[in-house]
């Protein structure tokens, strides 16, 4: 196995129900023009068969090897190892979820230190404007508020959303979605906090096209009006709106909550225990979508909930009296 040159070894995902890569069969043909040798870990998981990494020059390794791949070889991979107390002596790129102090952070970094590897979080890299180069923002919102959509339906019938399973293509999810709320997403209504961000404007384009009302009227000229929505049911909230400080009463008043904001350090809690308990009867919130998902961060400013939903148990319920 040749490692000359600069080289990058793809990782097959442990984790349940994850099926994206953090490089594409497309990207990585390019990265092969460029020069690079890319290794692939064949994975049934994943979205991309292993032959399209094969067809454009990767060369495809055993599942789950990476181990004992050449320490020089970065290894690179999307969603966090599994826990472990064995040392890491290579570089990884991956989401690791602990430079905000999340839960396990220590052990995990304890992990390369002991192994005198490197850790390349893509949570992290960004670019000399300091914006983030590698993200899914946007179509993490846009799935978030799908799923947040789901359980609004399922709570409407008193049943809880299931098992979330993968979808071919947007389309065919924006057609469930519509299904489960009765054709459409008319008369729902959503706040997004975070919404002029990648991830907070992928869960407005979502709501827009399940059919949410959304404020917008257009004129053919100055003086002709073509079209008209005085009704907003898609509330666009950023830093103007929040920088007053929580709780936000706001929220109790729309069905969905979707929280996109990039915590960086402690804010006023957006809603919490009191503010629910205290809008009793009042309150129309029926289902919260934590896309920002800080649960175990000690800043996390929805500290309604404290254990990660999964893929197979997509909610959790929230205590309300």
């Amino acid at each position: 196995m040749s490692t000359q040159g600069r080289s990058l070894w793809l990782r097959c995902e442990t984790k349940e129900f994850e099926r994206r890569a953090a490089l594409t069969p497309t990207t990585s043909k390019k990265l092969i023009a460029a020069g690079f040798d890319i290794f692939v870990e064949r994975d049934e998981q994943r979205i991309f068969d292993d032959d399209e990494y094969s067809a454009v020059g990767c060369k495809l390794v055993e599942h789950n090897t990476w181990p004992n791949a050449p320490r020089n070889i970065p290894i690179i991979g999307l969603k966090e190892l599994e826990e472990s107390t064995d040392p890491l002596p290579h570089t990884h790129i991956q989401f690791a979820h602990c430079y905000k102090q999340q839960s396990g952070w220590s052990k995990v970094l304890s992990r390369f230190h002991r192994g005198n590897g490197t850790l390349y979080d893509l949570e992290f890299l960004t670019d000399s404007s300091g914006r983030r180069v590698a993200a899914f923002g946007f179509h993490a919102g846009f799935a978030g508020a799908a799923a947040g959509a789901l359980a609004l339906a399922a709570q409407r019938k008193n049943q809880q959303v299931g098992h979330l399973t993968p979808f071919k293509n947007e389309e065919d999810m924006i057609t469930a979605v519509k299904n489960q709320l009765g054709g459409s997403g008319k008369g729902v209504k959503a706040l997004v906090i975070g919404a002029l961000g990648r991830c907070g404007r992928g869960a407005v384009d979502l709501f827009r096209k399940i059919g949410l009302d959304e404020y917008a009227f257009s004129k053919y000229s100055t003086d002709i009006l073509i079209s008209w929505n005085d009704r907003d049911d898609i509330l666009k909230w950023d830093f103007d709106e929040t920088k007053k400080g929580g709780p936000f009463s706001e929220i109790l008043d729309v069905d969905i909550f979707v929280n996109c904001i990039y915590l960086t350090s402690k804010i006023p809690s957006f809603i919490d225990h009191d503010s629910i308990r205290d809008a009793g009867e009042k309150r129309r919130l029926s289902v919260v979508v934590d896309v920002s998902c800080d649960t175990t961060n000690p800043n996390n400013p929805i500290p309604i909930y404290s254990i990660n939903t999964t893929f197979s148990k997509p909610t959790v319920p929230v205590e309300v009296g």
